[in-house]
């Protein structure tokens, strides 16, 4: 096991148990207490953690594993996810693209479709995708696409999820329109909508869901069924939710009888 993958185990755990020890820790990744120690002293330098005299504590109130620490989080059900959304644009669209693990990996699939390697209108005058984002790290990954037009909103950066929020942010994406948009959530539960932990994003979430013709969720089935604080929008306001075979029937059920088309990948 690499330090990476040590280090993302640990996170792993303290966002599971909400505390680690020391000893039980080393027993788990079968290294020594001096290994886990010094990683946890060094996640702590990171502040992803707070180190305590036999262990660790999450750091902050609402804690939250920054983006590239929750990467490899059920990343065969998130590349499934993002291939059978990545299915549903049609080239020449306008997407929204919200920031989050799974809705990067659906950017990855959009970035290489070979319907989409080149531009979409006659003469090549029209770009085979409009990507709007509120996500630095999907702008970052595709901007490099010449074929794909990246709007990127302004706004104030979370270094935990790479999104810029706030009134800056919000004020250039009420002046767009966009065909569909692409949301990751942190729950979905059929009575309670979409939801995420953090209000700013929510409140950008949900204004780009006000501004599309079509909403598709992209979420693994962790996430079904769940609350979270920020409520982003109604379950009678999205389209489409595509997620993994972990839904059951009795679960997909109940956002059916919403009005949602549910896609099990």
């Amino acid at each position: 096991m690499t330090r990476k993958e040590r280090w993302q185990t640990l996170l792993d755990l303290l966002v599971e148990r909400g505390e680690l020890e020391v000893e039980p820790a080393a027993e788990a990744l079968g290294v020594s207490a001096a290994t886990i120690r010094r990683d946890l002293d060094q996640l702590a330098e990171q502040q992803l953690l707070v180190r305590t005299r036999g262990g660790a504590v999450p750091h902050g109130v609402s804690y939250e594993l920054p983006l590239r620490y929750r990467t490899s989080r059920r990343a065969a059900e998130k590349r499934r996810i993002s291939e059978a959304v990545a299915a549903l644009i049609v080239p020449g669209e306008v997407i929204g693209l919200t920031g989050g693990t799974t809705t990067t990996e659906v950017a990855r699939t959009l970035a290489g479709r070979a319907d989409l390697a080149t531009p979409a209108g006659p003469a090549a005058g029209a770009p085979a995708l409009t990507v709007v984002t509120n996500a630095l790290n999907i702008a970052g990954e595709l901007v490099i696409r010449p074929q794909f037009k990246i709007v990127l909103t302004g706004g104030v950066a979370r270094p935990q999820s790479y999104e810029l929020t706030g009134p800056l942010a919000q004020g250039v994406l009420g002046q767009l329109t966009v065909d569909t948009a692409v949301v990751g959530v942190d729950a979905f539960d059929p009575a309670d909508g979409a939801a995420t932990r953090h209000e700013d994003e929510a409140a950008m979430n949900r204004l780009l869901c006000e501004r599309a013709r079509r909403v598709i969720i992209a979420a693994d089935s962790s996430k079904l069924g769940v609350r979270a604080f920020a409520r982003i929008c109604a379950t009678s306001a999205v389209d489409v939710l595509v997620t993994d075979t972990g839904l059951s029937d009795a679960g997909a059920e109940p956002f059916e009888s919403a009005g949602v088309e549910v896609v099990r990948v």
